[in-house]
């Protein structure tokens, strides 16, 4: 596709999605500022990220830390105000790699984790926000702490690990209403003290708004079909 008319695709979907978003935010009433969006550019090339940064977008998000540090670095020189999300899961043996590129982690699911991140942030100097992932469909596929052991993994992450928490995130099972995963959600972190959610896709970010999300994480609406991962 020649990049004038790539250019243009991802313009108009990021208008559109964003449009939609204020649109679902009012609905609920709620300001559209309320809500951010997460453009998820993984196995999308830095070009077509570049497109979306020239559109006004500026938040990101990956699910894999080598394809970031592969994409991001030069990008984050480019452009100073970019803030990069990490979306997927995180092994421990590349914590150091995440504290040092991104500027929030939306992964947070294990004590072993939080005290990895603990320990490289503090080397580091560094502090990304960090997300609880809650695996709230109790999916044994699926990377998340369980809800009935958030509560006081949230407590370890705070008083244990100080680690710079700002709220919760998770992907409700393909199957089963998203409503009833973003309303648990939403309660989790209500009740411990948590500002922010990140919830809601592609398919259902304007459902998760109604639920209260702040960030949804949009790819596919916003670049098309994924290509084949990166290398």
């Amino acid at each position: 596709m020649p990049e004038a008319l790539m250019q243009d695709d991802v313009a108009a979907n990021l208008a559109e999605v964003k449009a939609r978003m204020a649109a679902a935010a009012r609905d609920a009433g709620r300001t559209p500022e309320a809500v951010s969006l997460v453009a998820v550019s993984k196995t999308h090339t830095a070009e077509r990220v570049r497109i979306a940064l020239a559109a006004g977008q500026r938040v990101f998000g990956e699910n894999r830390v080598q394809e970031a540090i592969a994409k991001f670095p030069a990008l984050k020189d480019e452009h100073p105000d970019l803030r990069l999300h990490l979306i997927g899961p995180l092994q421990t043996n590349k914590s150091k790699e995440a504290v040092a590129l991104f500027d929030a982690i939306e992964s947070v699911d294990r004590p072993k984790l939080a005290a990895s991140l603990a320990e490289q942030m503090a080397k580091a100097g560094r502090r990304p926000d960090c997300f609880i992932q809650v695996n709230t469909g109790a999916e044994p596929q699926k990377a998340g702490i369980l809800p009935g052991e958030a509560d006081a993994f949230i407590r370890d992450c705070r008083e244990t690990y100080g680690l710079p928490l700002k709220g919760l995130m998770c992907i409700p099972p393909v199957e089963e209403a998203a409503s009833i995963h973003f309303a648990l959600l939403r309660e989790i972190a209500r009740r411990n003290g948590l500002s922010d959610l990140s919830m809601g896709m592609s398919g259902d970010f304007e459902e998760a708004i109604r639920f209260g999300a702040t960030l949804v994480r949009v790819g596919s609406a916003i670049f098309g079909a994924r290509p084949r991962p990166l290398a």
